[in-house]
């Protein structure tokens, strides 16, 4: 079929949003090829007026809208290959003046209001595509119920911004973490590279870090080193465009909460005061923790000083997870065994530049279970509490 030929076609939708079509709906690109005025569901094919251009199709439209006191009527379209059949509704088109012209819109949906023109079939084909492509997600995306039968799906809109104000208080703390295993040359199996994982956090709980595991995964990951006995017996490709030759290798990476909550504390200098009276190390597992906290200095004003007592008494350590919003926790080891974390360095800068300003600095603290002194402000903890006053949905 060439594309000099012109067919009555929907050229656009006047509903803007994609994501809310779907294939009941007149869509950009479907060549109009008849109309019926039945409303039966089981409507036969040859009770279809042929659609013979724009003109005497709009004339139809306006004659069932002047006789039927229903304006619900059937439209045949050609998608594709595919011909289908569609409920729509006869509605005026916005903007004739002189004669009153009209379209048709969906019968689900007001704002589906489909704009009518005759073009070519290669002016069609090319808005199918278009279509097709936003639409896509939305017609495939399908789940299959116990009974093998097959439901579509739909996007729906969502609030993000407010829950995320409202679940998430603190929008500095995404509440979980994890921390990324990449296999050592000589480990062969998943299970050593596992194994290795608990060690670290099981030593991580066992020095007093409050961690609560979560869940652990496997992970690929690429790797130039072509000796690595794992990356050659797993290996199902190679970046051939890349100077080394990569192998994917199956990495580990274990989930974990800091603390059952992150407690936000903000900690602000007097002018006088030449640091924030707090002074951290780094355990052996690549965690920041405050180990003493000066009587009278910035810190302990902010309430420090009772809590690493209160940690101290109960076998945990103070441990910072995040530092100006930012994180201080390990987050991977490589295949030498280094454990990649914070730079105690650049620690330490943020807190000297923010004493030469005499400006506060906001640290997330990790809680423990039955901590004593974690009551702080809405918006100051993280937690996967649900807020008060929630109340599960009735049941269906």
């Amino acid at each position: 079929m060439g594309g000099g030929k012109t067919v009555l076609c929907v050229k656009l939708v006047k509903q803007e949003l994609p994501e809310e079509w779907d294939d009941t709906m007149p869509l950009p690109g479907d060549i109009i090829e008849g109309l019926a005025c039945e409303e039966d569901d089981d409507l036969a094919g040859e009770s279809f007026i042929p659609a013979q251009g724009r003109s005497e199709f709009t004339a139809q439209l306006g004659k069932i809208a002047s006789q039927r006191k229903s304006e619900v009527i059937w439209v045949k379209v050609r998608r594709g290959e595919n011909v289908v059949k569609i409920k729509a509704r006869v509605v005026p088109e916005k903007g004739g003046m002189l004669h009153r012209k009209f379209t048709i819109q969906a019968a689900t949906d007001d704002r589906h209001v489909a704009v009518l023109r005759e073009l070519n079939l290669d002016e069609c084909t090319e808005l199918q595509g278009k279509s097709f492509q936003s639409t896509l997600k939305d017609f495939t995306m399908k789940v299959v119920n116990v009974n093998g039968e097959e439901f579509h799906r739909r996007g729906m809109k969502y609030n993000w911004k407010r829950k995320l104000g409202t679940y998430l208080p603190d929008p500095r703390s995404p509440i979980i973490s994890s921390i990324l295993f990449t296999p050592f040359v000589e480990e062969s199996t998943i299970e050593a590279t596992t194994a290795r994982s608990m060690a670290w956090f099981s030593a991580a709980v066992s020095s007093g870090a409050p961690l609560v595991f979560v869940n652990i995964q496997t992970e690929q990951l690429w790797t130039p080193d072509k000796n690595n006995p794992i990356a050659r017996e797993i290996s199902w490709g190679r970046q051939q465009t890349l100077p080394t030759n990569f192998h994917i290798v199956q990495g580990i990476r274990l989930w974990f909460l800091p603390g059952i909550a992150e407690v936000s504390i903000g900690i602000m200098p007097r002018p006088e005061e030449t640091r924030f009276g707090m002074d951290i190390k780094r355990t052996e597992e690549g965690f920041i923790c405050i180990y003493s906290v000066a009587l009278g200095s910035a810190a302990e004003r902010a309430g420090l000083g009772h809590l690493h007592e209160e940690a101290n008494a109960k076998g945990h350590l103070l441990v910072i997870s995040r530092l100006e919003g930012k994180s201080v926790m390990p987050s991977s080891v490589c295949s030498s065994g280094l454990i990649n974390c914070c730079n105690h360095n650049d620690i330490r800068d943020v807190l000297t530049q923010a004493i030469e300003r005499t400006e506060g600095i906001r640290i997330h603290i990790m809680a423990w279970p039955n901590q004593a002194r974690l009551a702080s402000p809405r918006g100051m903890v993280s937690t996967l509490q649900p807020p008060s006053g929630f109340a599960p949905p009735p049941s269906l």
